[in-house]
């Protein structure tokens, strides 16, 4: 007999969480080692159990799937993550894929699909969901990024930090000067790169000096 594929199930609503596992344990070949309601507790999960496969849903209370994935690749990067989520949008797609997840369906997908994802995944081989794969290639074509336009892309807050990025502030220093929290500022960092399709801060600080964002006084 096979091994057995071990799967760690994250997702703040115990009900899919139940129905999952229901499904799942009727497959001989996979096993549920364990369940997470919060990215936190998802983070602490994988570090224990070092499963096969993480099923990691995105939308959660404390941390995010997308950060959730990122500290988990970090404590366990054998582990392969497959978000299973509602969200398609650019916002979620791209986040979660560049933390390293492996694979992206949809919670539409049939009991049948969602099993075949995970034997996928433990082998290290990738499912899109149509529509996600849809975005992926145009995003790889290169389609968006001809007209991307930081003033129509970006929100007046965005904008506002995207600056304060140029400046060199610190998410802390931002949170003081904004007078918002932290985990507020996390999240419009997080939304710019996603939306701009940049890597890291320092990719973002660039693009506003180059784009007429910031100009020197």
């Amino acid at each position: 007999m096979a091994e057995q594929i071990s799967v760690l199930l994250v997702d703040d609503h115990a009900v899919v969480r139940r129905g999952v596992k229901a499904f799942l344990e009727t497959q001989a070949d996979l096993s549920v080692v364990g369940e997470a309601g919060s990215g936190e507790e998802a983070v602490k999960q994988a570090a224990q159990l070092i499963p096969d496969v993480i099923l990691m849903d995105l939308i959660m209370p404390d941390i995010d799937g997308v950060e959730a994935t990122r500290k988990v690749k970090q404590v366990s990067p054998r582990s392969q993550i497959v978000v299973l989520t509602s969200y398609h949008e650019d916002e979620h797609i791209f986040p979660a894929l560049k933390a390293g997840a492996l694979s992206y369906i949809l919670k539409d997908v049939s009991a049948e699909e969602l099993a075949s994802a995970v034997r996928k995944a433990a082998a290290g081989e990738v499912v899109l969901h149509p529509r996600v794969a849809a975005r992926v290639i145009k995003e790889l074509q290169g389609r968006r990024e001809d007209n991307l336009n930081p003033f129509t892309e970006l929100s007046e807050r965005e904008l506002e930090v995207l600056k304060l990025i140029a400046d060199g502030m610190s998410n802390a220093e931002m949170a003081a000067k904004l007078v918002l929290s932290e985990k507020t500022i996390k999240g419009h960092v997080s939304n710019i790169l996603s939306k701009l399709h940049l890597a890291d801060r320092t990719q973002a600080a660039v693009y506003a000096w180059r784009e007429g964002v910031v100009r020197k006084e």
